[in-house]
Protein backbone atom coordinates (compact mmCIF):
# COMPACT_ATOMS: atom_id res chain seq x y z
CA UNK A 1 0.00 0.00 0.00
CA UNK A 2 1.06 3.09 -0.71
CA UNK A 3 1.08 6.25 1.94
CA UNK A 4 0.81 9.65 1.57
CA UNK A 5 4.12 11.49 2.54
CA UNK A 6 2.27 13.50 5.21
CA UNK A 7 0.84 9.73 6.60
CA UNK A 8 4.80 8.84 6.40
CA UNK A 9 6.06 11.91 8.21
CA UNK A 10 2.91 10.69 10.80
CA UNK A 11 4.08 7.28 10.93
CA UNK A 12 7.65 8.04 11.45
CA UNK A 13 7.53 10.60 14.28
CA UNK A 14 9.09 13.19 12.15
CA UNK A 15 7.40 15.95 13.82
CA UNK A 16 9.98 15.68 16.74
CA UNK A 17 12.33 16.93 14.07
CA UNK A 18 10.65 19.24 11.90
CA UNK A 19 12.31 23.10 12.50
CA UNK A 20 10.65 24.79 15.53
CA UNK A 21 8.95 27.97 14.93
CA UNK A 22 10.74 31.13 15.93
CA UNK A 23 9.08 33.25 17.94
CA UNK A 24 11.23 36.52 17.34
CA UNK A 25 10.23 37.76 13.40
CA UNK A 26 13.89 39.13 11.75
CA UNK A 27 16.06 37.96 14.17
CA UNK A 28 18.26 38.76 11.26
CA UNK A 29 17.22 42.15 11.13
CA UNK A 30 16.84 42.02 6.74
CA UNK A 31 13.49 43.67 6.62
CA UNK A 32 12.93 46.97 5.99
CA UNK A 33 11.88 48.62 9.13
CA UNK A 34 13.43 46.12 11.37
CA UNK A 35 14.64 48.42 14.36
CA UNK A 36 11.39 49.96 14.26
CA UNK A 37 9.92 46.29 14.51
CA UNK A 38 12.57 46.00 17.93
CA UNK A 39 11.20 49.44 19.07
CA UNK A 40 14.81 50.65 18.56
CA UNK A 41 15.33 53.76 20.66
CA UNK A 42 17.85 56.76 20.06
CA UNK A 43 21.62 55.19 19.61
CA UNK A 44 20.04 51.97 17.87
CA UNK A 45 20.54 51.60 14.22
CA UNK A 46 20.46 48.16 11.82
CA UNK A 47 23.78 48.67 10.18
CA UNK A 48 25.46 46.54 7.66
CA UNK A 49 29.10 45.26 7.32
CA UNK A 50 29.90 42.66 4.06
CA UNK A 51 28.25 39.55 5.83
CA UNK A 52 25.26 40.39 7.03
CA UNK A 53 22.94 43.24 8.23
CA UNK A 54 22.94 43.69 12.47
CA UNK A 55 21.38 45.46 15.33
CA UNK A 56 23.85 47.98 16.43
CA UNK A 57 23.73 49.92 19.52
CA UNK A 58 26.18 53.11 20.03
CA UNK A 59 26.49 53.71 23.97
CA UNK A 60 25.34 57.51 24.99
CA UNK A 61 27.51 58.19 28.46
CA UNK A 62 25.34 57.86 31.17
CA UNK A 63 22.09 56.99 28.95
CA UNK A 64 20.14 53.89 28.29
CA UNK A 65 20.20 52.82 24.79
CA UNK A 66 18.19 50.18 23.67
CA UNK A 67 15.68 47.98 21.80
CA UNK A 68 12.82 46.43 22.84
CA UNK A 69 10.71 42.97 22.09
CA UNK A 70 7.92 41.70 24.26
CA UNK A 71 7.62 38.08 22.91
CA UNK A 72 4.64 35.76 23.46
CA UNK A 73 5.62 32.11 24.64
CA UNK A 74 2.67 30.64 23.31
CA UNK A 75 1.95 28.31 26.16
CA UNK A 76 5.90 26.68 25.50
CA UNK A 77 7.15 24.88 28.28
CA UNK A 78 10.79 25.63 27.47
CA UNK A 79 12.63 28.09 25.05
CA UNK A 80 16.17 28.55 23.50
CA UNK A 81 17.57 31.81 22.95
CA UNK A 82 19.95 31.69 20.05
CA UNK A 83 21.88 34.59 19.04
CA UNK A 84 25.46 36.13 18.05
CA UNK A 85 26.87 39.13 19.91
CA UNK A 86 29.93 41.31 19.17
CA UNK A 87 31.05 44.27 21.14
CA UNK A 88 34.03 47.06 21.21
CA UNK A 89 35.26 48.98 23.48
CA UNK A 90 32.70 48.62 26.13
CA UNK A 91 33.41 50.58 29.16
CA UNK A 92 31.78 49.55 32.58
CA UNK A 93 30.06 53.00 34.08
CA UNK A 94 29.24 53.98 37.54
CA UNK A 95 27.50 51.14 38.57
CA UNK A 96 28.63 47.04 38.10
CA UNK A 97 25.78 46.65 35.71
CA UNK A 98 26.03 49.81 33.28
CA UNK A 99 27.39 47.43 30.86
CA UNK A 100 26.46 46.36 27.42
CA UNK A 101 23.78 43.59 28.33
CA UNK A 102 20.74 41.73 27.64
CA UNK A 103 17.75 42.23 29.96
CA UNK A 104 15.63 38.72 29.26
CA UNK A 105 12.42 38.89 31.97
CA UNK A 106 9.58 36.37 31.60
CA UNK A 107 6.25 38.28 31.83
CA UNK A 108 2.54 37.81 32.89
CA UNK A 109 -0.71 38.83 31.62
CA UNK A 110 -0.59 41.83 32.96
CA UNK A 111 3.35 42.52 32.19
CA UNK A 112 4.12 42.25 35.46
CA UNK A 113 7.72 40.56 36.05
CA UNK A 114 7.58 37.00 37.06
CA UNK A 115 10.75 35.27 38.81
CA UNK A 116 12.67 32.54 37.53
CA UNK A 117 14.10 34.47 34.37
CA UNK A 118 17.41 32.87 32.58
CA UNK A 119 19.80 36.25 34.45
CA UNK A 120 21.00 38.76 32.02
CA UNK A 121 24.24 38.26 29.92
CA UNK A 122 26.36 41.31 29.89
CA UNK A 123 29.67 42.05 28.45
CA UNK A 124 32.33 44.80 28.90
CA UNK A 125 35.62 45.37 26.87
CA UNK A 126 36.44 43.77 23.50
CA UNK A 127 34.77 40.27 21.79
CA UNK A 128 37.01 38.54 19.38
CA UNK A 129 34.92 39.09 16.34
CA UNK A 130 31.73 37.21 16.26
CA UNK A 131 30.15 35.17 19.43
CA UNK A 132 27.93 33.04 19.25
CA UNK A 133 25.20 32.11 22.50
CA UNK A 134 22.89 30.11 23.35
CA UNK A 135 20.57 30.39 26.42
CA UNK A 136 18.06 27.27 27.31
CA UNK A 137 15.40 27.99 29.91
CA UNK A 138 11.85 26.70 31.53
CA UNK A 139 9.23 29.10 31.37
CA UNK A 140 7.93 29.79 34.95
CA UNK A 141 4.36 28.95 35.88
CA UNK A 142 1.91 32.34 35.30
CA UNK A 143 4.45 33.30 32.40
CA UNK A 144 2.52 34.47 28.97
CA UNK A 145 5.49 36.53 27.52
CA UNK A 146 9.36 36.89 27.09
CA UNK A 147 10.64 40.85 27.91
CA UNK A 148 13.93 40.94 25.66
CA UNK A 149 15.69 43.98 25.82
CA UNK A 150 19.27 44.46 24.32
CA UNK A 151 20.74 47.49 26.07
CA UNK A 152 23.90 49.48 26.45
CA UNK A 153 22.69 50.27 29.98
CA UNK A 154 24.12 53.50 31.10
CA UNK A 155 27.88 52.39 29.64
CA UNK A 156 30.43 54.63 29.69
CA UNK A 157 31.77 53.98 25.71
CA UNK A 158 31.81 51.17 23.49
CA UNK A 159 29.79 49.49 20.83
CA UNK A 160 27.18 46.21 20.92
CA UNK A 161 25.96 44.40 18.40
CA UNK A 162 23.52 41.52 17.82
CA UNK A 163 22.40 39.16 14.87
CA UNK A 164 20.71 35.88 13.69
CA UNK A 165 18.34 36.43 17.07
CA UNK A 166 16.14 32.99 17.05
CA UNK A 167 13.35 32.21 19.67
CA UNK A 168 12.26 28.83 19.41
CA UNK A 169 10.57 26.20 21.67
CA UNK A 170 12.37 23.43 23.11
CA UNK A 171 11.35 20.33 24.95
CA UNK A 172 11.68 20.90 28.74
CA UNK A 173 14.05 18.36 28.96
CA UNK A 174 16.76 19.55 26.97
CA UNK A 175 17.41 22.44 29.26
CA UNK A 176 20.46 21.62 31.44
CA UNK A 177 19.84 21.08 35.08
CA UNK A 178 21.07 23.10 37.51
CA UNK A 179 23.33 21.03 39.38
CA UNK A 180 22.95 19.87 42.69
CA UNK A 181 25.57 20.73 46.16
CA UNK A 182 27.29 17.88 47.20
CA UNK A 183 27.63 18.47 50.70
CA UNK A 184 30.45 15.91 50.78
CA UNK A 185 32.06 16.60 47.65
CA UNK A 186 34.46 19.56 48.58
CA UNK A 187 35.93 20.42 51.79
CA UNK A 188 35.43 23.84 50.55
CA UNK A 189 31.97 24.17 50.58
CA UNK A 190 31.73 23.52 54.09
CA UNK A 191 31.66 27.32 55.84
CA UNK A 192 33.02 26.05 59.14
CA UNK A 193 36.12 24.46 58.61
CA UNK A 194 36.88 23.51 62.25
CA UNK A 195 40.51 25.10 62.28
CA UNK A 196 41.54 27.70 65.02
CA UNK A 197 41.20 31.32 64.57
CA UNK A 198 44.02 33.29 63.57
CA UNK A 199 45.95 35.57 66.42
CA UNK A 200 45.09 38.83 67.07
CA UNK A 201 47.10 41.51 64.46
CA UNK A 202 49.14 44.37 66.25
CA UNK A 203 51.13 46.88 64.71
CA UNK A 204 54.66 47.23 65.78
CA UNK A 205 56.66 50.06 63.76
CA UNK A 206 56.13 49.10 59.84
CA UNK A 207 55.22 45.02 60.58
CA UNK A 208 52.04 43.36 61.41
CA UNK A 209 53.03 41.23 64.31
CA UNK A 210 50.84 37.82 65.33
CA UNK A 211 49.63 38.23 69.56
CA UNK A 212 52.88 35.45 70.19
CA UNK A 213 55.10 37.72 68.67
CA UNK A 214 55.51 36.65 64.99
CA UNK A 215 55.84 38.78 62.22
CA UNK A 216 52.87 38.25 59.19
CA UNK A 217 52.15 38.86 56.00
CA UNK A 218 48.83 39.43 54.72
CA UNK A 219 48.56 38.26 50.86
CA UNK A 220 45.15 37.30 49.11
CA UNK A 221 42.47 38.87 46.85
CA UNK A 222 38.95 41.22 46.99
CA UNK A 223 35.96 39.02 46.79
CA UNK A 224 33.83 41.31 45.51
CA UNK A 225 29.73 41.42 44.87
CA UNK A 226 28.16 42.39 48.40
CA UNK A 227 29.03 45.88 47.13
CA UNK A 228 26.00 46.01 44.41
CA UNK A 229 24.02 42.53 45.65
CA UNK A 230 21.76 42.09 48.78
CA UNK A 231 22.94 38.58 49.39
CA UNK A 232 26.22 38.52 46.91
CA UNK A 233 27.31 36.34 44.25
CA UNK A 234 28.00 32.97 45.84
CA UNK A 235 30.29 35.04 47.73
CA UNK A 236 31.14 32.95 50.70
CA UNK A 237 32.21 30.23 48.41
CA UNK A 238 34.08 32.72 46.52
CA UNK A 239 35.80 33.33 49.71
CA UNK A 240 36.85 30.09 50.55
CA UNK A 241 37.98 29.43 46.57
CA UNK A 242 40.58 32.35 47.50
CA UNK A 243 41.87 30.67 50.54
CA UNK A 244 41.80 26.96 49.62
CA UNK A 245 42.66 26.74 46.18
CA UNK A 246 44.07 30.51 45.71
CA UNK A 247 46.57 30.09 48.90
CA UNK A 248 45.29 33.69 50.56
CA UNK A 249 45.80 34.29 54.31
CA UNK A 250 43.94 37.20 53.73
CA UNK A 251 40.24 38.00 52.06
CA UNK A 252 39.11 41.16 51.68
CA UNK A 253 34.83 42.01 51.32
CA UNK A 254 33.60 45.35 50.19
CA UNK A 255 30.09 45.74 51.25
CA UNK A 256 28.15 49.20 52.13
CA UNK A 257 25.96 50.15 55.14
CA UNK A 258 22.71 50.98 53.28
CA UNK A 259 22.33 47.32 52.85
CA UNK A 260 24.27 46.00 56.35
CA UNK A 261 21.57 48.78 57.66
CA UNK A 262 18.76 46.99 55.13
CA UNK A 263 18.09 50.37 53.52
CA UNK A 264 18.91 48.68 50.05
CA UNK A 265 16.96 47.92 46.77
CA UNK A 266 14.45 45.21 47.68
CA UNK A 267 15.36 44.41 50.98
CA UNK A 268 12.63 44.38 53.57
CA UNK A 269 14.35 42.24 56.61
CA UNK A 270 16.67 45.40 57.77
CA UNK A 271 19.29 44.05 56.37
CA UNK A 272 19.46 40.90 58.22
CA UNK A 273 20.51 38.18 55.20
CA UNK A 274 22.72 40.73 53.92
CA UNK A 275 24.52 40.75 57.32
CA UNK A 276 24.28 37.08 58.09
CA UNK A 277 26.28 36.49 54.29
CA UNK A 278 29.29 38.52 55.80
CA UNK A 279 28.91 36.61 58.63
CA UNK A 280 29.63 33.37 56.72
CA UNK A 281 32.42 34.64 55.25
CA UNK A 282 33.85 36.01 58.45
CA UNK A 283 33.48 32.33 59.62
CA UNK A 284 34.83 30.54 56.75
CA UNK A 285 37.67 32.74 56.65
CA UNK A 286 38.46 32.56 60.73
CA UNK A 287 37.92 29.16 60.79
CA UNK A 288 40.74 28.90 58.30
CA UNK A 289 42.73 30.37 60.45
CA UNK A 290 42.35 33.65 57.77
CA UNK A 291 42.24 36.98 58.14
CA UNK A 292 38.85 38.91 56.74
CA UNK A 293 38.87 42.83 55.84
CA UNK A 294 35.57 44.30 56.03
CA UNK A 295 35.86 46.86 53.34
CA UNK A 296 33.47 50.07 53.65
CA UNK A 297 33.23 49.98 49.50
CA UNK A 298 32.44 53.80 49.48
CA UNK A 299 33.79 56.82 47.75
CA UNK A 300 35.05 60.67 48.00
CA UNK A 301 34.62 61.18 51.45
CA UNK A 302 32.76 59.72 54.70
CA UNK A 303 29.31 61.09 55.83
CA UNK A 304 27.51 60.59 59.53
CA UNK A 305 25.68 57.44 58.25
CA UNK A 306 29.51 55.73 57.72
CA UNK A 307 30.17 57.15 61.49
CA UNK A 308 26.89 54.98 62.59
CA UNK A 309 28.06 51.90 60.35
CA UNK A 310 31.22 51.59 62.43
CA UNK A 311 30.45 51.56 65.34
CA UNK A 312 27.49 48.87 64.60
CA UNK A 313 30.25 46.34 62.45
CA UNK A 314 32.74 47.24 64.80
CA UNK A 315 30.80 46.46 67.86
CA UNK A 316 30.01 43.20 66.16
CA UNK A 317 33.31 41.81 65.57
CA UNK A 318 35.21 43.80 68.01
CA UNK A 319 35.69 40.29 70.13
CA UNK A 320 36.58 38.48 66.50
CA UNK A 321 40.74 38.71 65.93
CA UNK A 322 40.17 37.67 62.57
CA UNK A 323 38.34 40.66 61.28
CA UNK A 324 40.32 43.60 60.21
CA UNK A 325 38.45 47.11 59.39
CA UNK A 326 38.97 49.14 56.12
CA UNK A 327 37.42 52.52 56.86
CA UNK A 328 36.48 53.85 53.66
CA UNK A 329 37.25 52.60 50.33
CA UNK A 330 38.49 55.44 47.60
CA UNK A 331 38.87 58.78 48.62
CA UNK A 332 39.25 61.35 46.62
CA UNK A 333 38.91 65.07 45.22
CA UNK A 334 39.25 66.69 48.98
CA UNK A 335 42.20 68.18 50.91
CA UNK A 336 44.71 66.50 53.49
CA UNK A 337 43.15 68.47 55.87
CA UNK A 338 39.75 67.63 55.18
CA UNK A 339 40.50 64.08 54.68
CA UNK A 340 41.61 63.81 58.51
CA UNK A 341 38.88 66.16 60.44
CA UNK A 342 36.23 66.54 57.81
CA UNK A 343 35.28 70.51 56.70
CA UNK A 344 33.20 71.20 53.55
CA UNK A 345 33.65 69.09 50.22
CA UNK A 346 32.88 71.30 47.18
CA UNK A 347 32.00 69.90 43.74
CA UNK A 348 34.86 70.52 42.01
CA UNK A 349 38.02 67.63 41.34
CA UNK A 350 40.54 68.70 44.02
CA UNK A 351 43.07 65.89 42.85
CA UNK A 352 44.52 68.26 39.51
CA UNK A 353 45.77 66.00 37.19
CA UNK A 354 44.77 62.53 38.43
CA UNK A 355 42.35 60.27 36.58
CA UNK A 356 38.99 60.37 37.37
CA UNK A 357 38.72 56.33 38.33
CA UNK A 358 34.72 56.32 38.28
CA UNK A 359 31.60 58.20 36.72
CA UNK A 360 30.17 59.02 39.91
CA UNK A 361 28.55 62.62 39.89
CA UNK A 362 30.79 65.55 42.04
CA UNK A 363 28.83 66.81 44.73
CA UNK A 364 29.59 68.97 47.75
CA UNK A 365 28.18 67.94 50.83
CA UNK A 366 29.84 68.12 54.42
CA UNK A 367 32.12 65.21 55.87
CA UNK A 368 32.98 63.99 58.75
CA UNK A 369 36.62 62.67 58.15
CA UNK A 370 38.47 59.99 58.70
CA UNK A 371 39.37 60.37 62.03
CA UNK A 372 36.11 60.29 62.90
CA UNK A 373 35.63 56.96 61.26
CA UNK A 374 38.12 55.81 63.39
CA UNK A 375 37.23 57.04 66.53
CA UNK A 376 33.88 55.49 65.62
CA UNK A 377 35.49 51.99 66.45
CA UNK A 378 37.59 52.58 69.17
CA UNK A 379 34.46 53.72 70.58
CA UNK A 380 32.99 50.41 70.78
CA UNK A 381 36.26 48.66 72.87
CA UNK A 382 37.38 47.37 69.43
CA UNK A 383 41.28 46.91 69.25
CA UNK A 384 41.43 44.96 65.93
CA UNK A 385 43.59 46.28 63.49
CA UNK A 386 42.23 49.48 61.20
CA UNK A 387 43.28 50.15 57.48
CA UNK A 388 42.75 54.34 56.56
CA UNK A 389 43.31 54.55 52.48
CA UNK A 390 44.67 58.22 51.47
CA UNK A 391 44.16 60.11 48.32
CA UNK A 392 43.66 59.67 44.57
CA UNK A 393 41.29 56.94 44.89
CA UNK A 394 43.46 55.32 47.99
CA UNK A 395 46.68 55.39 45.79
CA UNK A 396 48.28 58.22 47.99
CA UNK A 397 49.17 57.83 51.51
CA UNK A 398 52.27 60.29 51.43
CA UNK A 399 49.95 63.09 53.62
CA UNK A 400 50.80 60.57 56.62
CA UNK A 401 54.12 61.60 56.50
CA UNK A 402 53.55 65.44 56.36
CA UNK A 403 51.12 65.80 59.33
CA UNK A 404 48.40 64.00 58.60
CA UNK A 405 48.22 60.84 60.11
CA UNK A 406 45.67 59.84 62.09
CA UNK A 407 45.57 59.50 66.03
CA UNK A 408 45.12 55.48 67.44
CA UNK A 409 44.84 55.35 70.91
CA UNK A 410 44.84 51.46 70.05
CA UNK A 411 48.16 52.37 68.41
CA UNK A 412 46.61 49.91 65.75
CA UNK A 413 46.81 51.48 62.22
CA UNK A 414 47.98 50.72 58.95
CA UNK A 415 47.40 52.39 55.65
CA UNK A 416 46.44 51.51 52.08
CA UNK A 417 47.32 52.13 48.90
CA UNK A 418 45.08 50.85 45.67
CA UNK A 419 48.03 50.70 43.01
CA UNK A 420 46.63 50.61 39.20
CA UNK A 421 49.07 50.50 36.25
CA UNK A 422 47.92 54.32 35.20
CA UNK A 423 49.37 55.23 39.18
CA UNK A 424 53.00 56.85 39.05
CA UNK A 425 55.56 57.82 41.40
CA UNK A 426 55.73 54.47 43.71
CA UNK A 427 58.19 55.42 46.17
CA UNK A 428 56.60 58.72 47.10
CA UNK A 429 53.37 57.43 47.26
CA UNK A 430 53.43 54.79 49.15
CA UNK A 431 57.01 53.16 49.32
CA UNK A 432 58.38 56.36 51.76
CA UNK A 433 55.05 55.64 53.82
CA UNK A 434 55.87 52.00 54.08
CA UNK A 435 59.17 52.71 55.91
CA UNK A 436 57.26 54.17 58.51
CA UNK A 437 53.85 51.44 58.79
CA UNK A 438 52.56 48.94 57.84
CA UNK A 439 51.36 49.38 54.08
CA UNK A 440 48.40 47.63 52.61
CA UNK A 441 47.58 47.23 49.29
CA UNK A 442 43.91 46.22 49.73
CA UNK A 443 43.40 47.28 45.65
CA UNK A 444 46.24 46.23 43.23
CA UNK A 445 45.57 44.70 39.29
CA UNK A 446 45.98 45.34 36.24
CA UNK A 447 44.44 44.28 32.84
CA UNK A 448 44.11 43.76 29.51
CA UNK A 449 41.59 46.06 27.75
CA UNK A 450 42.74 49.68 27.37
CA UNK A 451 40.25 51.96 29.33
CA UNK A 452 38.96 55.10 28.09
CA UNK A 453 39.87 56.98 31.50
CA UNK A 454 43.15 56.47 31.44
CA UNK A 455 45.51 58.42 28.88
CA UNK A 456 47.41 56.59 26.26
CA UNK A 457 50.19 57.69 28.08
CA UNK A 458 49.51 55.75 30.71
CA UNK A 459 48.36 52.85 29.47
CA UNK A 460 51.13 50.07 29.86
CA UNK A 461 51.21 46.00 29.00
CA UNK A 462 49.83 43.90 31.78
CA UNK A 463 52.63 41.06 31.16
CA UNK A 464 55.26 43.62 32.23
CA UNK A 465 53.47 45.57 34.32
CA UNK A 466 52.05 42.84 36.59
CA UNK A 467 55.72 41.14 37.09
CA UNK A 468 57.04 43.98 38.34
CA UNK A 469 54.29 45.08 40.58
CA UNK A 470 54.36 41.48 42.15
CA UNK A 471 58.64 41.84 42.62
CA UNK A 472 57.60 45.32 44.32
CA UNK A 473 55.40 44.20 46.59
CA UNK A 474 57.60 41.02 47.18
CA UNK A 475 60.73 43.20 47.72
CA UNK A 476 59.30 45.34 50.09
CA UNK A 477 57.00 43.01 51.89
CA UNK A 478 53.94 45.08 51.26
CA UNK A 479 50.71 43.50 52.67
CA UNK A 480 48.13 43.10 49.50
CA UNK A 481 44.68 41.29 48.38
CA UNK A 482 44.70 41.78 44.55
CA UNK A 483 41.04 42.92 42.92
CA UNK A 484 39.36 41.00 42.32
CA UNK A 485 37.95 37.21 42.48
CA UNK A 486 35.20 38.13 40.45
CA UNK A 487 34.46 36.98 37.12
CA UNK A 488 33.03 40.97 35.68
CA UNK A 489 34.08 42.98 38.65
CA UNK A 490 36.59 45.09 37.24
CA UNK A 491 38.92 46.47 36.13
CA UNK A 492 40.94 43.92 36.50
CA UNK A 493 39.58 40.34 36.81
CA UNK A 494 41.44 37.57 38.74
CA UNK A 495 39.37 34.86 37.29
CA UNK A 496 37.34 33.75 34.44
CA UNK A 497 34.87 30.88 33.06
CA UNK A 498 33.81 28.47 35.77
CA UNK A 499 35.90 27.57 39.04
CA UNK A 500 38.59 29.38 40.27
CA UNK A 501 40.72 29.78 36.43
CA UNK A 502 43.08 32.43 36.44
CA UNK A 503 43.44 35.30 34.01
CA UNK A 504 46.18 35.00 31.96
CA UNK A 505 47.10 38.78 32.11
CA UNK A 506 46.85 38.86 36.02
CA UNK A 507 44.72 35.71 38.08
CA UNK A 508 47.70 33.96 36.63
CA UNK A 509 50.86 36.36 38.38
CA UNK A 510 48.78 36.66 41.68
CA UNK A 511 47.80 32.85 41.82
CA UNK A 512 51.24 31.68 41.70
CA UNK A 513 52.97 34.48 44.21
CA UNK A 514 50.66 33.40 46.51
CA UNK A 515 51.43 30.12 46.14
CA UNK A 516 55.24 30.78 46.61
CA UNK A 517 56.56 31.48 43.05
CA UNK A 518 59.08 34.17 43.66
CA UNK A 519 59.53 37.50 40.74
CA UNK A 520 62.50 40.00 40.40
CA UNK A 521 62.67 43.36 39.10
CA UNK A 522 63.76 46.81 40.31
CA UNK A 523 61.69 48.59 38.17
CA UNK A 524 59.96 51.25 39.74
CA UNK A 525 57.15 53.78 38.09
Amino acid sequence: MQHHPFLSLLLLGCFAVLPAADLIGDGGFTADGAAAAWNAGPGVEVATDPASRFMRLQADPGKMVMAYQLIPVNGAKALRLNYRARWKGVQRGAQMWFDARIMLDFKDGEKKKVAGGPGHPNYTGTSDGWQPRSISMLVPEGATHLEMMPCLFNAKAGTFDLDDVSLVAIDPSEVPAKPKKDATAKKETKVDAGGTPPQALKVDGNRLLRADGTEVWLQGASVDSLQWSNTGEDVVNAVIGAIDEWKSNCVRLPMVEQRWFGQGPGQTDNGAAYREVIDQCVKAASSRGVYLILDLHRFRAPKEEHVAFWKDAANTYKDNPAVIFELFNEPHDISWEVWRNGGDVTNKRKDGNTVAENAETIVAFRTTGMQALLEAVRSTGAKNLVLAGGLDFAYDASGVLNGFALKDDANNLAYVAHVYPWKSKWQEKFLDVAKVHPVVMTEVGCDAVRYSFIPPERHENPYTWAPDMIACIQKYKLHWTAFSFHRSCGPPMLMKGEGFVPTPFWGSFVRAALSGAQFTSDRLR
